[in-house]
């Protein structure tokens, strides 16, 4: 069981991998036919227009699209080479060890330090819970912000520092991997750039995979960059991926016409 999975020191072998990984809704595919492989350690953008599929494979990767009833996901995806699907896989687990940071800031309606110790106590944490909050606030480069109020509602924070107590609630339970779809897109330019200083400090201790829209941000943070694109279909859209490599050859020597059409500005 992925519990019991021993981990493997850092290297440049694959933490994720989708082999031939296609998402249906009921009958309607989604995305289709996805190759990919994340190397631990390193940042991975998704880009590409809406609904093309991004934040739908994304989810994939610590298995939030089973809370859907309709969607069905084909090929494989491994953790460490385990297939995150196998019926063995405790799913409990798979969230804990690839943590996940949403769009819109989401804390509980709990104080600042509970937004922390809640999570942490629900994954089993035993050890000095003042020592781990602080940590993971220090982590999420938000402690000398809020240190004199952790007894305050995490919703009285401003937007910027409510998405960085989510990251910072997301890494108390250490996972390996954090999935974050589109964490900048609410935010302003002041808070975007604190958030993408945080992601670069982050990745000595956790693969990160983001969804962004913003070309500059993807050309900032990430070390890898995939870029997906929709095609027209009798039931919407279809979502593929047409290009994955190092970010500096997305952004200056791309293969295909297409990556380059949409790193320009021509559509999308």
């Amino acid at each position: 069981m992925l519990a019991s999975m021993e981990r493997k020191p850092a290297t440049q072998e694959s933490i994720l991998k989708a082999e031939n990984v296609s998402v249906y809704y009921g009958s309607v595919l989604a995305v289709g036919g996805v190759y990919l492989d994340i190397a631990k350690n390193k940042i991975v953008a998704f880009i590409g227009p809406s609904g093309c599929g991004k934040s739908t494979l994304l989810r994939c990767f610590n298995r939030l699209n089973d809370l859907i009833p309709s969607a069905r996901v084909e090929g494989r995806i491994s953790f460490h080479g385990q297939n995150l699907y196998d019926k063995k896989v405790d799913t409990i687990e798979v969230c804990r060890r690839i943590g996940m940071v949403f769009q819109k800031p989401t804390p509980f309606p709990k104080s600042i330090y509970e937004n922390i110790a809640f999570g942490a106590r629900v994954n089993g944490y035993r050890g000095n819970m003042d020592e781990l909050v602080e940590k993971s606030l220090r982590k999420a480069a938000l402690w000398d912000e809020v240190k004199d109020k952790l007894k305050q509602s995490g919703l009285a924070l401003s937007g910027g520092q409510q998405q960085r107590l989510c990251i910072a609630r997301a890494v108390a339970i250490e996972p390996e991997v954090i999935l974050m779809d589109e964490p900048c897109s609410a935010l302003d330019p002041i808070s975007t750039l604190q958030i993408e200083d945080l992601l670069q400090e982050l990745k000595s201790q956790h693969t990160i995979v983001i969804v962004t829209h913003n070309m500059q941000q993807a050309s900032r943070v990430s070390d890898m960059t995939a870029f997906f694109n929709a095609e027209a279909t009798k039931d919407g859209k279809m979502g593929y991926l047409v290009e994955y490599d190092r970010t500096e050859m997305i952004f200056q020597r791309p293969k295909e016409q297409a990556t380059l059409d949409y790193v320009n500005g021509v559509f999308g």
